[in-house]
C-alpha cells in the first residue's frame, strides 16, 4: 500500500493542489495531513483519497475545519491520530507539542510517526520507529510531500 504524506498547507489551496496532483500521479491510496491545514478550501483538495487530518498550532479556528473534513467524508483526529494501515501502526501529529512528539517516538507503539511543523523534510529512525516529516507545501524551499510504502515503511521525499 502506498500512502501520501503532506503538511503545512496553511490555507494555500493553489500550492496544495500541486501536492495533491503529485500524490495522484504517484498513485497514493490514502493521504495523511500532518497539520496546519489552514482552510476548508484546502480540505476540499483531498477529494481523490481517503485522508486523515490532524490540527497544527496555526489551525486556530477549528470549527470550520472540522465541518469541512466531516462534509468531505474524511477523518479528523484533533491533534493526534492513531491509525493502522497495512498492519503498520501510525502516529499522526503536527509536532508543535514537543512532549507528545517525543513520547510518540519513544513509546515503541508505532512503526511510523508522521509529523510536520518544522517545514523541513526529514526521514529518521528512532529504534524500530520511522519518523517522517514530508516538509511543507507552504513556506519551504523546496515545497515537498512524501510517499511511504507499507508495510515495508520505505519513505521517499518528493520535491514539488
Amino acid at each position: 500500500m502506498r500512502i501520501g504524506v503532506i503538511s503545512d498547507t496553511h490555507g494555500h489551496a493553489d500550492l496544495t493542489q500541486r501536492g495533491v496532483r503529485m500524490l495522484v500521479s504517484l498513485e497514493a491510496e490514502v493521504v495523511l495531513h500532518c497539520g496546519d491545514i489552514g482552510s476548508a478550501e484546502v480540505v476540499a483538495q483531498f477529494h481523490p483519497f481517503p485522508t486523515h487530518f490532524v490540527f497544527g498550532n496555526c489551525d486556530h479556528d477549528r470549527a470550520p475545519l472540522v465541518r469541512a473534513i466531516a462534509d468531505a467524508g474524511q477523518a479528523c483526529h484533533d491533534e493526534f491520530g492513531k491509525i493502522e494501515l497495512a498492519g503498520v501502526r501510525i502516529g499522526l501529529l503536527h509536532s508543535h507539542d514537543k512532549t507528545r512528539f517525543r513520547n510518540a517516538l519513544a513509546s515503541g507503539g508505532f512503526g511510523l510517526v508522521c509529523y510536520g511543523h518544522t517545514h523541513l523534510a526529514a526521514i529518521d529512525h528512532h529504534g524500530e520507529t520511522l519518523a517522517l516529516n514530508p516538509g511543507a507545501v507552504y513556506r519551504a524551499n523546496p515545497h515537498s510531500v512524501a510517499v511511504v510504502e507499507l508495510p515495508s515503511r520505505e519513505a521517499t521525499i518528493i520535491d514539488l
